[in-house]
């Protein structure tokens, strides 16, 4: 059995540039978005939100086997 993963930042990257072209986001509102995610990342909620993400990728995957 092949598993096929992809990286949760490939996986937003690609809905942010498919609602930027659909227009349904706005560019400014995605530097926003980008910026906050960014200093986000260098906060201390940072380790609780990946550790909430790994769950749920786990369970998906759990879900999907």
């Amino acid at each position: 059995m092949t598993t096929f993963s992809i990286s949760a930042v490939v996986l937003l990257g690609i809905l942010l540039i498919v609602f930027i072209r659909n227009k349904s986001i706005k560019v400014s509102y995605t530097i926003l978005a980008v910026l906050f995610g960014f200093f986000l990342a260098k906060t201390s909620a940072a380790s609780p939100i990946q550790q909430f993400v790994d769950q749920i990728a786990s369970t998906i995957n759990q879900l999907t086997h």
